[in-house]
C-alpha cells in the first residue's frame, strides 16, 4: 500500500451535530481528553476558575457557554488521524453549519436522552441526508433522569426516518447509569466516575456477559434478569446492523453514554474508529461543465474552502481560509491554480488547527483540514487544485429572516469599523448589503438575530468598535435575477446588493414576493445564492 493510500486509511473526518445543550461541545472535549491532548477536559458552562472548552476559543463562546463558530481540530486518536469539525449548535448559526457539514465524510449526532429528537437536530439531519453523510448516535445524558432507550430509537427512526440499530445498551439511567453492554462482543463496561467532576478519564472494567457469577455479584440477579430481557427484545425486534447501511446512510448506530462522567464515551470513540468511513471521492465539475468523481487516492492536490475565519490569534490578526483537501499530498508551499481568479498562487503559511491555536504543519492529506493565512485570496466555495480547471459543488447564503442597519457609535472609528465590516462579508455569517438609492449605512442581514449580538461583540473586541443597530422590519429576502433597473419592487420591500454584486429584495411578508412577481413578469426571485467556483449559481 502507498503512502498516500495509508495516510487516507487513517484518516476520520466528521462533525458533530446536535440541538444546543445536548452536550456536543462537551462530547468533543472528552474525545480530546481520551486522545491525550489535555489533561483535564473544560466544562463548557464552567465556573470562572474552571478552564474553558479547547474548541470554544472565542471570548464570547467562553462567556455564553455555547458554541458560536464552527471550528476544526485534529489530533491522533489510536492510530487514527481525527478531523473533528465541532458546530454551533444553535439555529441562528446555521449556514456555518451547513458549510463545515460540505466538509465532513460522516456525523455524530449527539441526543439528549431527556429531551429525544429537537427541532435543530431534525433539520441537522437532513442536511447530511442531502449530502449522503453516514450518521453515528450518541444518546447522552444518561446520568440524568430520561426516557426510556427504547422509546428513543423508536422516536428516531420515526421522526428522522432512519433505521437504528443500538451497539450497545446502558445499564440503568440517571443515579443508577452505571456502565454499558456492547453487544457486538458481549461484554459488559462498568465505570467508576472521572476525578474532578468528570475532567478526567473514567476508570472501566470489562468482563463477558456469560460470566454469570461476577454479573450477578455487581449488577444483582434483578437488574441482570431485566437487561437480559431488553437484549432479548433487541434481537428480536431490533435492527440488527449492517456498516454498508451505515455506509448509505440507511441505517444509525447508536450508542448510549454521559458526556460529562465519561461513562460509555471511550467504547463509542473506538466504535467510530472502527465504522466510520476514511475520506471518500467528491463530485465536481471541469471548465466544460462536465461531472467527474475527485478521487481521494489521486496524486493530484485539490481543496475547497468551506470557510474564512479573521483574528482567531490575537499575536496575528490575520485571516485565515479553511481548505478541504479532497485528493493528492499538500505539502507547504505548494503552488496551485486557483480558478476563481484565474491565477496561480502559493501556499507558503499554512496551519493545523487546534481551536484557536495554530502549528505550521508541512504536509496533509485527503480529509486533513488547513487553514492557510488568507491576504484576501480566497472566498468562501472557491476551489484550488494543482491541475487546475475543476469546481467543487457550491455553497448557500441563506435567506436572511432579520435585518438591521449597523453604524459606529463614535464617528472617529470609521475607519476602524468599515475595515471590520469587510472582513465580516468575507467571512459569510452575515450578510453585510447597501441598500440601493438610500442610506450609505450598511445593511446586516442574518438568519437569527444572536448573529447580531456576535457581529457587534467582535466589532468592540476585535476593531475597538462599538456600534448601535437599528432593527428593520424586513423578515425574508429572496435573490432577484434580471435587470434591477426595469424591477417594481413592492412599495414596502428594499432592494439591496451585496458585496458580489448581486441583488435582493428584502420583504416583510411572504405574500409580497409573489405580488412582485405577478407585477414582473419579467423577473426571478430564488431562495437560495449557490456560492463557489467563478460563478454564481441560483438555487429555488
Amino acid at each position: 500500500m502507498s503512502t498516500l493510500k495509508q495516510q487516507i486509511a487513517t484518516r476520520r473526518t466528521f462533525a458533530i451535530i446536535s440541538h444546543p445543550d445536548a452536550g456536543k461541545t462537551t462530547l468533543t472535549e472528552k474525545l480530546l481528553l481520551y486522545a491525550g491532548m489535555i489533561r483535564t477536559a473544560g466544562m463548557v458552562h464552567g465556573r470562572k476558575t474552571q478552564k474553558h472548552a479547547s474548541s470554544d476559543w472565542m471570548k464570547m463562546e467562553q462567556e455564553r457557554g455555547i458554541s458560536i463558530t464552527a471550528s476544526a481540530m485534529q489530533f491522533l486518536y489510536k492510530g487514527a488521524v481525527i478531523n473533528v469539525l465541532d458546530t454551533p449548535g444553535h439555529q441562528d448559526f446555521s449556514e456555518d453549519t451547513y458549510r463545515t457539514l460540505m466538509a465532513a465524510d460522516s456525523a455524530v449526532m449527539v441526543i439528549d436522552s431527556g429531551k429525544g429528537v429537537e427541532t435543530q437536530t431534525k433539520k441537522l439531519f437532513q442536511v447530511c441526508r442531502m449530502r449522503g453523510i453516514p450518521i453515528l448516535t450518541f444518546v447522552n445524558k444518561l446520568d440524568l433522569p430520561g426516557r426510556e432507550p427504547l422509546d428513543l430509537m423508536a422516536e428516531v427512526e420515526e421522526v428522522l426516518g432512519i433505521q437504528s440499530s443500538a451497539l450497545n445498551w446502558p445499564i440503568g439511567t440517571g443515579e443508577t447509569f452505571q456502565g454499558v453492554i456492547d453487544r457486538r462482543s458481549n461484554t459488559i463496561q462498568l465505570f467508576e466516575k472521572g476525578g474532578k467532576g468528570g475532567s478526567e478519564r473514567a476508570e472501566m472494567v470489562t468482563f463477558s456477559l456469560d460470566e454469570s457469577a461476577r454479573a450477578i455479584k455487581e449488577l444483582g440477579e434483578e437488574r441482570l434478569a431485566a437487561l437480559n430481557d431488553e437484549l432479548e427484545l433487541l434481537g428480536e425486534a431490533g435492527n440488527p446492523f449492517s456498516r454498508e447501511a451505515y455506509i448509505s446512510g440507511s441505517l444509525t448506530p447508536v450508542f448510549f453514554g454521559s458526556a460529562l462522567t465519561n461513562f460509555g464515551v471511550e467504547p463509542f470513540f473506538d466504535a467510530f474508529v472502527e465504522l466510520a468511513p476514511s475520506p471518500r471521492p467528491y463530485k465536481a465539475k471541469t471548465r466544460d461543465g462536465n461531472e467527474v468523481e475527485i478521487e481521494p487516492k489521486s496524486n493530484a492536490f485539490s481543496a475547497f474552502v468551506f470557510k474564512v475565519q479573521a483574528n482567531m490569534d490575537k499575536k496575528h490578526r490575520d485571516s485565515m481560509a479553511f481548505l478541504r483537501i479532497c485528493s493528492g499530498r499538500f505539502e507547504r508551499d505548494l503552488v496551485v491554480q486557483h480558478d476563481r481568479m484565474g491565477k496561480q498562487i502559493r501556499l507558503s503559511r499554512s496551519h493545523n488547527m487546534f481551536g484557536g491555536e495554530r502549528q505550521t504543519i508541512e504536509s496533509a492529506y485527503p480529509g486533513d483540514i488547513v487553514g492557510v493565512v488568507n491576504p484576501g485570496a480566497f472566498v468562501i466555495g472557491d476551489s484550488i487544485s494543482e491541475q487546475g480547471g475543476i469546481e467543487f459543488p457550491p455553497m448557500p447564503k441563506f435567506p436572511p429572516e432579520v435585518v438591521g442597519r449597523l453604524r459606529p457609535k463614535d464617528v472617529m472609528k470609521r475607519k476602524a469599523f468599515e475595515k471590520g465590516i469587510l472582513q465580516f462579508r468575507s467571512e459569510g455569517a452575515v450578510l453585510i448589503l447597501e441598500s440601493i438609492g438610500g442610506s450609505p449605512e450598511p445593511l446586516v442581514a442574518a438568519v437569527g438575530p444572536l448573529q447580531f449580538e456576535v457581529l457587534q461583540f467582535r466589532l468592540e473586541e476585535e476593531y475597538g468598535v462599538r456600534t448601535e443597530l437599528e432593527m428593520l422590519p424586513y423578515r425574508h429576502g429572496s435573490w432577484l435575477i434580471g435587470d434591477p433597473k426595469e424591477f417594481q419592487a413592492p412599495s414596502s420591500a428594499m432592494l439591496a446588493r451585496d458585496g458580489e454584486g448581486n441583488i435582493i429584495m428584502l420583504y416583510q411578508r411572504p405574500w409580497e414576493r409573489d405580488h412582485a412577481l405577478e407585477k414582473n413578469p419579467e423577473h426571478q426571485l430564488r431562495d437560495f445564492l449557490d456560492i463557489g467556483g467563478g460563478t454564481t449559481t441560483w438555487s429555488q
